[in-house]
């Protein structure tokens, strides 16, 4: 069997049992948590349900829709991922080749970072997404608020050296110009 070395970022990369990315979370909210309880209780009473009615293992329901309920759950908690398969900028999926470079930017008056993507020329949103309302501090077509407590620059920018493609860059949005971060 034949390895192949490939260049960071060019396919999926796991390390340790697990895909390698870089996430930002919407903070947990009592939203959040009513529905995540919902769906677990829901899933539960439906196990019940058909175990009574169809003298059905109840397990077996629990088992199957776990994962899905865990996934739907980070999906809605995602501010902002990059990964194997591109951007996400909270459900609006970019893939890599027509990302450029990330711009971050912390607008003074606010506890929030904006993360944002500037496209390649000719490349677009994904078609049904509205173009997003534009923020005074972001230069980038899109972005995304997170909180400033949950984003940490030195991590995205050691994540990306390591996992995203090399053509992707990260450049710091200030009131006096732009850096490149490091």
């Amino acid at each position: 069997m034949s390895h192949v070395n490939r260049a960071p970022g060019t396919g999926p990369t796991r390390r340790g049992g697990r895909w390698e990315r870089y996430r930002v979370a919407h903070p947990f909210s009592l939203q959040d948590q009513a529905a995540l309880w919902g769906s677990i209780t829901g899933v539960v009473g439906l196990a019940v349900l058909l175990g009574w009615a169809l003298d059905m293992k109840g397990g077996v329901i629990i088992v199957a829709a776990a994962p899905f309920i865990i996934s739907w759950f980070e999906k809605r908690r995602t501010a902002f991922q990059f990964d194997a398969a591109g951007a996400r900028f909270g459900e609006v999926l970019l893939p890599w080749p027509d990302v450029t470079e990330f711009v971050v930017a912390v607008p003074p008056d606010s506890g929030d970072a904006l993360i944002g993507a500037r496209l390649r020329p000719g490349a677009s949103l994904p078609t049904g997404v509205p173009e997003p309302a534009r923020h005074p501090a972001m230069p980038a077509h899109i972005h995304v608020a997170v909180p400033g407590t949950k984003f940490d620059l030195a991590k995205m920018v050691r994540k990306a050296r390591k996992y995203a493609p090399s053509h992707i860059r990260i450049v710091i949005a200030e009131p006096s110009g732009e850096r490149v971060a490091t």
